[in-house]
């Protein structure tokens, strides 16, 4: 038996629900599908218990519900969590859990999107059909892992970020945190506070910046181009840092906010790491050239033992692991065809929803351009009548 949707949302984190909200602010009916048994799942279930928004408020809410004035500036896990459980109740969105896409393809006899999903609790496929599909899984669908020689013969803990929750259980240990984005940089803080010995690899040049000053540049750019913004930034960043290059840790060529629309990496915000590092709490380490067994061999010629790896690697798009006919929307990694700020569409009532790399600012702009044009293109059809 099919169910029939005008539009199929797939993944209920802040990208699907989102979404959801503003089609419910067109009066468009939609079915949103989520594998997990909740909704923001990645947020409830794949993030370490100290983490606090990088950017500030403002730049964090979802498409009708800015937060409250009592809201702190940087908001932590739990008030973020607290704000989505608001936000889904408030728009009285409901989805249908347990729903494990297997295949999605496009049906051109019917000119429809044909999607099964598996119910995972009662074991059975379940088929929907639908006008337009929007991919909301986004860019952390799948936690990635390198392929480091020698890997699989390591003795000790391997986890990834998404595993990771606190230091405490690693006390008295020596960590490698592979990967110095903000998240290896914060896990590697947050183990030395719990009394490990942390080391974290750093491969390549990258921007360190204050809370306060990504968020002072984001509102200058506003008034002032990026470039002018960037110098700025690099000044302050100097000023309050001083030079990271003893430390192991080189700044880029290129400025931090021009980095962020070229490339889609974001600066690492310091969260006290680098007061670590700079007291030799935390070890800066070059990359790694093999694993044997219990210890690590890295670039510069040093082998070190330790007792557990943390992989902060980030994360890829799961969408083409399912979705048959990407190619209307996606490339080969499951990210948009299509350059900013085009990436939302694709042919055929395809859309791809958080996958801009402009972090809770993108997901809300793709929502409300996503339902916007879904509803332009029903309307130029007389589509309640198509109903």
């Amino acid at each position: 038996m099919e169910s029939k949707a005008v539009v199929l949302i797939v993944g209920a984190g802040p990208s699907g629900i989102a979404t959801a909200a503003c089609l419910t602010h067109h009066s468009i009916p939609y079915v949103l599908l989520e594998r997990e048994d909740c909704h923001n799942s990645l947020w409830k279930k794949g993030t370490y218990d100290r983490l606090v928004l990088h950017l500030a408020k403002e730049f964090c809410s979802l498409p009708y519900k800015p937060h409250p004035p009592n809201t702190p500036a940087f908001m932590s896990k739990e008030c973020f969590v607290r704000y989505i459980d608001e936000y889904v109740s408030q728009f009285d969105i409901n989805p249908r859990y347990h729903r494990s896409v297997e295949s999605a393809s496009y049906d051109n006899s019917e000119d429809k999107w044909r999607v099964e999903a598996k119910n995972t609790i009662e074991g059975k496929t379940e088929v929907y059909v639908a006008e337009f599909l929007v991919v909301a899984t986004g860019e952390n669908g799948e936690g990635y892992i390198p392929d480091v020689t020698g890997l699989d013969s390591f003795k000790g803990e391997i986890v990834h970020s998404k595993q990771y929750k606190s230091g405490l259980k690693y006390q008295d240990q020596d960590v490698l945190v592979v990967g110095c984005g903000n998240s290896g940089m914060e896990i590697a803080y947050d183990l030395s506070n719990f009394y490990s010995r942390p080391s974290i690899v750093v491969r390549g040049p990258f921007h360190v910046l204050t809370r306060e000053a990504v968020h002072r540049g984001m509102s200058l750019m506003k008034y002032l181009p990026v470039h002018i913004v960037d110098a700025l930034t690099v000044i302050h960043a100097a000023f309050f840092f001083g030079n990271l290059s003893k430390y192991g840790i080189h700044r880029p060529n290129i400025g931090p906010f021009f980095q962020k629309s070229l490339t889609g990496r974001s600066p690492v915000i310091d969260v006290g790491a680098i007061r670590k590092i700079k007291q030799g709490e935390i070890q800066v380490v070059p990359g790694i050239v093999r694993i044997n067994e219990d210890s690590v061999e890295f670039m510069d010629g040093t082998e070190r033992k330790f007792d557990a790896i943390v992989f902060a690697t980030g994360y890829k798009s799961s969408a083409n692991n399912w979705l048959k006919d990407y190619k209307y929307a996606l490339n080969e990694e499951g990210m948009p065809k299509n350059l900013f700020p085009a990436h939302f569409k694709g042919e055929k009532g395809l859309y791809c929803a958080g996958l801009s790399k402009r972090g809770l600012f993108g997901v809300a702009r793709d929502a409300e351009t996503i339902a916007d044009d879904i509803n332009k293109s029903l309307s130029a059809r007389n589509w309640k009548l198509y109903l």
